[in-house]
């Protein structure tokens, strides 16, 4: 019996010992799935920006596109009288979020959003047809250098000093590729901008720390291709270029558009 007992003990030894290589390459495997398990989706708010001669419906074609993602969005309503007024009019927007921001500026709402774009939750920038002045620099302080667009001759002065733009040169520049009946309504109710609005200056530009997409119409009546190419450039951002659309591509292009702003959304855990 004592020799029938060592080998026994042996055997017991190794089922013993087999046993906890099993349990710990079960635990290792657990721990495997688990590295390799998708992150937490990060839930996040778009907020949208809308330029001069505009406003928050001109983003009605792209919230459904949004929304359908599972995104909450959020259009402002700028007043246009001062660019300090207007960012804190986005900084309210977007202290009013839970989770955090993906931020996308239209025309002059691209000053605007590189103004407000410093907040914590603002995660990333999306720039539409689009100014992105630096630190200090104003909108007509980043264009002087360049020759006057054709389309500033359709300007129209109120006497209060606000800037609208004359239907035929709506029809011609800004919003060309949108059909006559739609564009006619937009001319309506185009929101004006205050003339000295094009002279505020941005503090501290949020590009510099903000992850920025660009996406634009090459066929831009008011701001050229190559220009919104170069500002592309000088920030870094990730650009997608419109084939044959206009300064209003959110509204003649909505996909396009939406599908730049969720691929920001995505690049910051947010889809």
């Amino acid at each position: 019996m004592k020799q029938l007992r060592k080998p026994l003990g042996a055997i017991a030894l190794a089922v013993a010992a087999l046993a906890g290589t099993l349990s710990l390459s079960g635990c290792g495997g657990s721990d495997a799935v688990a590295a390799t398990a998708p992150a937490e989706i990060k839930p996040t708010t778009v907020v949208l920006v809308h330029g001069a001669w505009a406003d928050g419906s001109s983003w009605s074609k792209v919230i459904p596109l949004l929304q359908q993602r599972g995104l909450t969005v959020v259009a402002v309503q700028l007043a246009r009288q001062s660019l300090a007024d207007d960012a804190a009019t986005v900084r309210r927007a977007i202290a009013a979020q839970s989770g955090q921001v993906v931020l996308v500026g239209h025309s002059y709402g691209g000053a605007v959003i590189t103004e407000s774009g410093n907040d914590s939750k603002v995660a990333a920038l999306v720039y539409v047809s689009a100014f992105a002045p630096g630190d200090g620099q104003s909108i007509n302080d980043i264009t002087r250098p360049y020759p006057a667009g054709a389309w500033q001759k359709g300007l129209v002065v109120d006497s209060a000093g606000y800037l609208s733009l004359d239907a035929p040169t709506f029809a011609a520049s800004f919003a060309p590729d949108v059909p006559a009946a739609e564009r006619a309504v937009l001319a309506s109710v185009q929101g004006p901008i205050f003339n000295h609005v094009l002279d505020d200056k941005v503090g501290t530009a949020a590009w510099k720390t903000k992850p920025s997409w660009w996406v634009y119409g090459d066929a831009d009546g008011i701001i050229p291709g190559a220009f919104q190419q170069a500002e592309a450039a000088q920030i870094k951002a990730r650009v997608s270029a419109i084939g044959g659309a206009s300064h209003v591509a959110l509204i003649s292009h909505p996909a396009e558009v939406a599908n730049s702003i969720l691929g920001a959304v995505g690049s910051v855990g947010g889809l």
